[in-house]
């Protein structure tokens, strides 16, 4: 009997999801396969999986493999076994339990042989290896968690949502200092996140809630934030202008436009509201996307502008210049009062 290997695209998605829905509402949906995620990875199967009993069975090679495991196939007694450090599971097909370490567990369906690959309840697989697994309702998606460590703390109270947007319900309020796992970065604002509770949901990517970073992907959104600001180098300065067009700027409306169109992150219309966001950061420590606030017109909070790096601003406040990039100064600095970080 061989068991077939690897992660290649098929149906097996969708059984994932059923196993975790009614099997009414499941059956309702199996034309539109979700996406499945084992620790941020997207995950796809190769064998077709069954349902049966309204009990979904996927292959227990791709699973176990994709997580370490190792995994044997004995023909004579018709037996797979999945070892992984100290955790061994076993399980002869047609059994109405497996073994975990000698500790029988009862199955709710038996496994089947199909196609060669060995299927077995999802939720069985999971619970073996001591993982978590959560259905995503807002785009049917499934995530698998196999985390044991909190690597990111908590700044500040942030919610716990069960979709990445702010409509959604919050699942609790995770407190100042508690330590979590992100399992995954969703898009420039938002994470998914594993709890010590055994809660996984999403919370904000605002860099005042936690102390995430993620190089690669803050380079990538910076870069993002100034080749847009670039396109608009001349761009004719008007103050008050008005923000639902782009013939001209004035240095709120400019770095407003800025951050919603490039990173999605919606700032308030002036600066002095622009620096109330955001997590404060020293001078030492500015790196390309922060904002920096300047006292102008008498105002302890006038100006706006974005550190482009190496010691460089993109702003605008001159008719005669527009949207330019200049140094930042002497003369700057004794104007400088803050500077904010958004991502």
């Amino acid at each position: 009997m061989r068991i077939k290997k690897g992660l290649q695209t098929g149906a097996a998605c969708m059984m994932l999801m059923i196993g975790l829905m009614p099997a009414a509402v499941a059956q309702a949906d199996t034309d539109s396969p979700p996406a499945v995620f084992l620790d941020g990875r997207p995950l796809s199967f190769e064998t077709p999986p069954i349902i049966e009993n309204g009990f979904s069975l996927v292959p227990l090679r791709s699973i176990f493999e994709a997580e370490g495991a190792k995994v044997t196939w004995d023909e004579a007694t018709r037996t797979v076994k999945a070892v992984k450090d100290d955790t061994v599971f076993t399980y002869q097909i047609g059994e109405m339990t497996a073994t975990k370490n000698n500790e029988t567990i009862a199955m709710p369906i038996s496994g089947k042989i199909i196609a060669g690959n060995t299927l077995i309840p999802l939720r069985l697989i999971s619970e073996t290896l001591g993982n978590l697994v959560q259905w995503h309702n807002y785009d049917r998606s499934i995530t698998i968690s196999s985390a044991k460590s909190y690597e990111t703390t908590i700044e500040y109270g942030v919610n716990l949502r069960d979709a990445p947007n702010t409509g959604s319900q919050v699942l609790r309020m995770i407190p100042k200092k508690e330590n979590i796992h992100v399992i995954r970065e969703m898009n420039p604002n938002w994470l998914e996140a594993q709890t010590k509770d055994g809660a996984i949901g999403f919370l904000s990517a605002d860099p005042q809630y936690t102390d995430y970073v993620n190089s690669d992907l803050t380079e990538k959104k910076a870069n993002d934030l100034l080749a847009l600001g670039f396109k608009f180098l001349g761009t004719p300065y008007e103050f008050g202008a008005s923000s639902d067009q782009t013939k001209t700027f004035d240095c709120s409306s400019f770095v407003r436009y800025l951050f919603k169109e490039a990173l999605s992150i919606e700032l308030p219309r002036v600066s002095y509201d622009q620096a109330q966001v955001g997590k404060e950061v020293g001078l030492a420590d500015l790196r390309k996307g922060d904002l920096l606030f300047f006292s102008a017109r008498g105002l302890d909070i006038g100006h706006v502008g974005i550190y482009a790096g190496d010691g460089k601003i993109l702003h605008t406040y001159s008719k005669e210049e527009g949207v330019h990039i200049e140094d930042f100064n002497d003369k700057w600095k004794k104007r400088f009062v803050t500077a904010k970080r958004l991502f």
